[in-house]
């Protein structure tokens, strides 16, 4: 395998690994959306306490996804993030408002009330998980675009890539991306609860929690079914050693077959998940179910991401026209950018160690409500 091709292969593994590990970090967001669930104000602060501690792991996750997908594959950012901008400013208000939520909803004179900004936070707790799912879903069903690259050299064209009036607000109108995001939505949930139960010591919280996790548990379960075998069937666009793309039958199914791998990556994750899930809700001394259904998540997802752009398969397909579809070969920087960032690269292990080691000293005892 060229080196060229051997960088592009590599960073979209890397893109991968920030993607799973952004949904998983999504239950930050499924935690806020049970704010409202509790009336009491000291059990609310409760669970803001215990989301603040990691809500800007979430944010700075999303940012790093974004910025690494500019920097490795900068035709899809500017396709993607330049076209259908209108779901991207939703996503990116959404996550604002989080911001603003957790830096003033505590402070002193804030004339708005805790109750405005835990609003706020429950907001992002919906639309957050939702609209990323929504937007990943135009990933593997298509979106409404063409691309014209010529015009990179026409100073009078703003972009290279033209969408429909509604700039990706379209996507919010395809049943299989609203399918998608709702189970991203519930998975965020079930997350969220899991992370309740394990990081709160507190018996209201996690019997509350518990039966939480049995609606969204098994709302999330049937989604993903749901969404698995819609995925398994659908068409997907790929390319041959000449560009050339066409939409194939069943292509992700062909390519969990060829890449066997990865289907082996899907199974274990998804064991991995309802293992987290079912010791909990069976065991009411088990708290620990965030982890394996945590790693769980981040292996499906991972999969996910493989069959989506490994291949030669398109994983930015158009609707509008094949041939402007987004491949792993004609969207990706220069060899020499991919080079200098692969160099680089070699510190993200020392950064996710580090990572770890400040959630565990955060985490070390749980939150109790006698804690300051």
């Amino acid at each position: 395998m060229e080196t060229y091709t051997l960088l592009q292969n590599y960073w979209w593994l890397i893109m991968s690994v920030l993607g799973a590990l952004l949904v998983f970090m999504l239950f930050v967001q499924g935690g806020q959306s049970m704010i409202a669930h509790y009336g009491h104000e000291e059990s609310r602060v409760l669970l803001i306490k215990s989301l603040g501690r990691k809500w800007e792991l979430t944010f700075t996750t999303l940012v790093t996804f974004g910025g690494a997908f500019f920097a490795s594959f900068p035709l899809f950012y500017s396709t993607s993030f330049g076209g259908a901008y209108w779901l991207w400013m939703l996503i990116l208000l959404s996550f604002v408002i989080q911001a603003i939520s957790y830096e003033y909803r505590s402070k002193h004179g804030n004339v708005y009330g805790s109750k405005f900004y835990d609003t706020l936070l429950m907001i992002n707790g919906f639309a957050g998980p939702f609209l990323l799912g929504v937007a990943v879903g135009t990933m593997f069903f298509g979106a409404e675009f063409t691309v014209t690259k010529s015009n990179i050299l026409n100073v009078q064209a703003a972009t290279i890539s033209t969408w429909g009036p509604m700039h990706g607000l379209e996507a919010l109108l395809y049943w299989k991306n609203v399918l998608f995001g709702l189970m991203v939505l519930m998975l965020a949930r079930t997350l969220g609860s899991l992370y309740f139960i394990n990081n709160i010591v507190d018996d209201e919280i996690r019997t509350t929690q518990r039966k939480h996790l049995w609606v969204n548990g098994c709302l999330f379960v049937v989604l993903f079914l749901a969404v698995a075998a819609i995925l398994l069937t659908s068409p997907g666009v790929a390319t041959d050693a000449d560009g050339n793309a066409q939409w194939v039958d069943y292509r992700y199914l062909n390519n969990y077959l060829t890449m066997w791998w990865w289907l082996v990556v899907l199974v274990i994750g998804v064991v991995l998940v309802l293992v987290g899930i079912g010791k909990t809700l069976l065991q009411t001394g088990y708290y620990a179910g965030i982890w394996p259904t945590g790693i769980g998540v981040v292996a499906v997802v991972l999969s996910l991401f493989a069959v989506l752009g490994y291949n030669d398969t398109a994983y930015y397909p158009s609707l509008l026209d094949a041939q402007s579809s987004l491949t792993l070969r004609n969207s990706s920087s220069s060899e020499f950018t991919l080079m200098v960032m692969s160099i680089v690269s070699v510190l993200v292990p020392f950064v996710l160690a580090y990572i770890a080691y400040c959630w565990r000293a955060m985490d070390k005892g749980g939150i109790t409500r006698g804690e300051k």
